[in-house]
């Protein structure tokens, strides 16, 4: 095992790796009750959908411990699957409804388009094109969209959508009192104190330097959920569904004749366009996390065949019967605890597998405990900032757009697209004024026409 993840090279063992690995599984597990949830709400058969997510997300994850030894998980991706649900359930009072059939179609065809654009060498160009400022800000900009996620998953934050519809109408006047935005949760809310309790002992954990403190984190906060009854452990598991009926899964449900008839084009594209993004930014951003961008050569080269695996598991999700699977950005849970091989994403793999049978034990963590994970793991994300020229402003503007856009707008992909453009405009500009020699790389170029496209002709759809 040492031998094949290259434990003792990459300056790791084999229980920090495993400690690493179900870390990430238990942050990431709220995939297998939310992703059946939405794409339930689209006509889909929910034991059936969270099938495929356990089994997708196993298989996956294990191809990229074994085949590029990176210590990344994958899973059916939120905001994607979001987007799948919606698409279908928009079309419903149409004239061309759209069928979860159709749907999973689109996926398996955007995974086809990614697989090509990866043997090209499309994708991995893009390690090469980006400047390491930008990189490192899209690893400060992740750190904060998943504290966002954290921090929304657990009540800490709320948002007053009432304000929002004020500032899109363009009547939106200065608040007074309470009535912010953006604002502070309940104190009266249970999720909401047990997350500022599942922070509190992770946070002394890691000061103390106990080994797979967020894991232990976890684990204390679900226990103290369920001593003090907050999880009725007993009412979970007396009625729980152990063995898994495959019959359900939408198995190879596809309908090419569909697709054509209703013109998903455009859907595909969004798949594709979003997808080449968040993998990028999340690839890039566990990578530079992990060190493995220190040798740019090697890292380049894991990084581009975690690229293929992550192209195979799109179509291969949607084989299962399920929306696009993507590298997961909570990822970083499993390498913020040390995690740097293989060994990490094989055990998560793993661990999926073994949630088809276990699945109400999984069920058992509450929200509160994954949520003060992520909040963390922003924590530790936030360190690459130091890296980025802030004195130079064609790097700084791009490089603070990315992180501002990421979880202002909620999108990975959002802020990766506005740091490319910008720095392209910037650099362009400098070169031509004669204020400094910015390399562009051709690719940018592209990019940055591409992205233009999709805003300004495709609504950012």
């Amino acid at each position: 095992m040492d031998r094949f993840f290259r434990l003792k090279e990459l300056g790791t063992n084999v229980r920090t790796e495993i400690m690493a690995g179900l870390t990430t599984f238990m942050t990431m597990a709220y995939i297998l009750a939310v992703n059946p949830m939405i794409l339930g709400n689209a006509g889909m058969d929910v034991t059936g959908v969270f099938l495929a997510t356990a089994l997708s997300a196993g298989i996956f994850t294990i191809a990229m411990g074994i085949f590029v030894n990176f210590p990344v998980a994958l899973a059916p991706g939120m905001g994607l699957n979001a987007y799948f649900a919606s698409v279908i359930l928009a079309s419903a009072a149409t004239d061309t409804p759209i069928t979860p059939a159709m749907g999973l179609t689109a996926v398996f065809i955007s995974g086809i388009i990614f697989i090509i654009l990866t043997i090209t060498q499309i994708r991995q160009m893009l390690i090469d094109a980006v400047p390491d400022s930008l990189k490192h800000a899209i690893t400060v900009g992740i750190g904060l969209f998943i504290t966002v996620i954290g921090m929304k998953g657990s009540g800490l934050m709320t948002i007053n959508v009432e304000s929002f519809t004020d500032i899109t109408a363009g009547a939106f006047t200065p608040v007074t009192g309470n009535e912010t935005v953006i604002g502070l949760g309940s104190f009266t809310d249970a999720t909401m104190i047990f997350t500022i309790v599942a922070l509190l002992i992770t946070a002394i954990l890691m000061v103390l330097k106990v080994p797979g403190a967020i894991l232990w984190g976890m684990l204390a906060t679900t226990l103290l959920a369920i001593v003090t009854g907050n999880v009725d452990a007993g009412a979970s598991l007396s009625g729980a569904q152990w063995m898994p009926d495959f019959g359900t899964m939408h198995f190879a449900d596809f309908d090419f004749a569909g697709v054509m008839e209703v013109g998903l084009v455009t859907v595909i594209l969004t798949f594709t366009f979003v997808e080449m993004f968040d993998t990028f930014g999340t690839l890039v951003g566990t990578a530079t996390r992990a060190g493995i961008m220190k040798d740019k050569v090697e890292g380049k080269k894991r990084v581009g065949k975690a690229m293929f695996v992550d192209a195979i598991g799109v179509s291969g999700g949607a084989v299962l019967g399920t929306s696009t699977v993507t590298a997961f950005v909570e990822s970083s849970s499993g390498i913020a605890q040390g995690g740097r091989t293989g060994l990490t994403a094989v055990t998560t793999g793993i661990c999926f597998l073994l949630s088809i049978f276990i699945a109400p034990l999984v069920m058992l963590v509450p929200g509160s405990a994954t949520s003060a994970a992520l909040i963390i793991v922003g924590v530790l994300m936030m360190q690459s900032v130091k890296e980025i020229d802030f004195s130079d402003m064609v790097y700084a503007i791009p490089a603070f757009f990315i992180i501002a856009f990421m979880p202002f707008s909620y999108s990975i992909a959002n802020g990766i697209s506005f740091g490319i453009v910008f720095y392209v405009v910037l650099a362009t500009v400098a070169n031509l004024a004669k204020k400094g020699q910015y390399k562009v790389h051709w690719l940018m170029w592209v990019l940055a026409v591409l992205i233009i496209y999709r805003y300004v002709f495709m609504g950012g759809e």
